[in-house]
């Protein structure tokens, strides 16, 4: 399996920080993003795509430098100030042809999570039922033990939500192939999980007027994507300096 760290951003919210987000420290010495590596090889994920977008050749020489045990693919988003990261992903398409681990860069998380995510048999995101609704992150809509819809602006029946995923091949074919679809038509300022919401919608349709059509595992051609319950366990994005205090105080829990 193959992990993808989306770090394409350019962290505007973060104030001036003159480097990537991913590269701020949440403790001395410790990055965002050296943490991440550090928690995926310890879990046995050695190669890694990482998008990239302002001080793409700091990131890179930091992460070589740091990790030589890990073999890295490095796609640029030339244009990281006009797209969002579905383009990012539409850029790396060729490296990301099988199962996947799809992280945010900006995303801080505890290793026993992570490992319930890789040993999770189905894909999965992690949701976390212990947590009220964020106003600013991503929340997910769960249907018959299924998430059918995540983003920003849900409220109604949703659940908090963070964007640390395992795709398996089959589920997230149909959903790069829609993010493909929707960035050659133009699309390249929306999230990825527009894309995703989009599959799932036309699935429903064609449920709904062929009701002879039954099964799962994509035979509907619908993305089935499990929850993945972290119970309390840490995993949220670092959006601006509240998060990051936030973030500095919990790092000692974080930090197994």
């Amino acid at each position: 399996m193959k992990a993808l760290i989306l770090n394409s951003g350019t962290g505007s919210r973060m104030g001036d920080i003159k480097t990537c987000k991913c590269m701020v420290e949440i403790t001395p010495g410790k990055t965002i993003i050296g943490e991440q590596i550090r928690r995926l090889t310890q879990c046995g994920i050695t190669r890694i795509c990482v998008t990239t977008g302002p001080y793409a050749e700091i990131l890179e020489t930091y992460l070589h430098n740091q990790h030589p045990e890990v073999h890295f693919e490095f796609i640029h988003n030339p244009l990281y100030n006009e797209t969002n990261y579905i383009y990012s992903i539409f850029l790396a398409r060729a490296q990301l042809q099988e199962d996947i681990l799809l992280i945010h860069g900006d995303l801080v998380f505890e290793t026993a999570l992570l490992r319930e995510v890789l040993s999770f048999s189905r894909s999965c995101m992690v949701i976390d039922t212990t947590k009220p609704l964020p106003d600013k992150d991503f929340k997910a809509v769960i249907k018959d033990g299924i998430i059918t819809s995540i983003g920003v602006n849900f409220f109604e029946s949703a659940v908090y939500a963070q964007p640390l995923y395992k795709l398996l091949w089959p589920d997230w074919r149909l959903w790069l192939d829609e993010v493909i679809r929707l960035c050659k038509m133009g699309n390249t300022g929306i999230y990825a999980e527009n894309a995703l919401n989009a599959v799932n919608n036309d699935a429903n349709t064609h449920l709904n007027n062929n009701s002879n059509v039954c099964g799962n595992s994509n035979t509907n051609n619908k993305i089935n994507i499990f929850p993945l319950d972290a119970r309390g366990q840490i995993c949220f994005e670092i959006d601006n300096a509240d998060d990051l205090a936030y973030a500095r105080d919990v790092y000692k829990k974080c930090n197994s």
